[in-house]
């Protein structure tokens, strides 16, 4: 049985490692951290699901999302772009599942399919392996694994990612940070994300009642608040309802604060000897098209094809680089720019981009769905070895 190794236990790693389970390989994960619950929420759009169908979870995925309508309105309540859940899961099959992240990742870490897990483990590629030998990896309490393939899902700091490129730049600050937090007892039944003087900001219905909240604006790196929620109200607080409601119900201690950094250069390459770049290792991107995580799931289910039962491990991650790097680099690209976008802070050239949108939508909405087709409408490589979707 080929032997794999994964650094890095979120959602990208955890995923990859249960695709290549289901591919019959042995699998460990190495996270230097305890799997704990992460107070915020996740939009997994239907080309994640797809890729979670071929580990066979998918459907539960399905089944624990708030499913409604949303889309994008101005900061004071202008609808500039709704969005029509029926054509959604029309046109691509599913719409956008938003589930608590905590909620996803215990289902990638349950059930009969889950990979062992090493928590508290600081891990460390000392060997990349090539053709004729073994990659290694050690932990700093000396302990050593071989295997036939590492993947390296350790982050937009990867420490993998710099051995195997050393002359590789790095992450670089997008001038943004983010807040994050799950409320409840607010009564919200649609999904939106506003635009307007401060940033943005996007209110999410969870299945169980809670809110998932998030909101991005202009900041110098590792500024910070001694209250962070009352640093949202000061900055979204005269926003158009729910906002103010919802964040004044938030918890202080509730809220995430976390700064934008993204690659805004890709790798020269998605591997190296027998090791895989993975998600943020790979391809960070600023959240604005909601397709971090979502990337990284479907680069787990084409490793997993890629690599196969692993007779050619070196050979057949030339072939996932392939598969992966101009999407990915594509996805990091267009997310920077919305990004952008969604930060103007004049307010005349804000004014001509409601506008714009608003227009676009009214008289091409078809638009609309068709650019999200080179997003939504990726398909999992398959070759018969993956579970079918129950119900598909």
């Amino acid at each position: 049985m080929r032997k794999a190794v994964v650094i890095g236990g979120g959602i990208g790693g955890l995923t990859a490692a249960r695709a290549l389970l289901v591919r019959g390989w042995d699998v460990e994960v190495l996270e230097r951290n305890d799997l704990a619950p992460v107070g915020a929420g996740l939009a997994v759009a239907p080309n994640a699901l797809r890729a979670l169908d071929t580990v066979g979870l998918g459907d539960a995925v399905r089944g624990r999302a708030a499913i409604g309508s949303g889309g994008i309105r101005s900061w004071r309540g202008r609808w500039l772009l709704p969005t029509n859940v029926a054509q959604v899961r029309e046109r691509f099959g599913d719409s956008i599942a938003v589930v608590a992240r905590a909620d996803l990742m215990g289902l990638l870490t349950g059930g009969s399919g889950a990979p062992v897990v090493h928590t508290r483990t600081h891990a460390a590629l000392t060997d990349a392996g090539g053709p004729d030998r073994p990659a290694r990896v050690t932990s700093d309490d000396g302990r050593e694994w071989t295997a036939d393939l590492v993947v390296a899902a350790d982050g937009i700091r990867s420490a993998t990612r710099a051995t195997l490129f050393p002359e590789h730049p790095g992450a670089v600050y997008s001038g943004t940070t983010t807040w994050r937090l799950i409320t409840e007892g607010a009564d919200v039944s649609v999904a939106v994300e506003s635009w307007g003087p401060e940033g943005s900001a996007g209110i999410m219905p969870l299945a169980d009642g809670r809110v998932y909240v998030y909101a991005m604006s202009r900041a110098a790196a590792n500024e910070r608040a001694a209250d962070e929620r009352a640093e949202l109200l000061r900055r979204f607080g005269d926003w158009h309802d729910p906002i103010p409601a919802v964040l004044r119900r938030a918890a202080p201690e509730a809220v995430l604060r976390n700064d934008v950094w993204y690659l805004a250069t890709p790798p020269p390459a998605y591997h190296g000897g027998r090791v895989a770049l993975l998600g943020d290792a790979a391809h960070a991107m600023t959240p604005n098209l909601g397709q971090g995580a979502c990337q990284a799931i479907e680069d787990a289910a084409v490793l997993a094809h890629a690599v196969g039962e692993g007779s050619s491990v070196p050979d057949d991650l030339a072939a996932y680089t392939s598969a992966r790097l101009p999407r990915t680099s594509g996805m990091v690209r267009r997310s920077a720019a919305v990004g952008r976008m969604s930060m103007i802070g004049n307010p005349v050239a804000r004014t001509v981009r409601d506008n714009g949108i608003a227009l676009t939508t009214r008289l091409l909405p078809g638009l609309v769905l068709g650019a999200l087709d080179a997003t939504f409408g990726w398909r999992p490589p398959t070759d018969g070895a993956r579970p079918a979707r129950s119900g598909a």
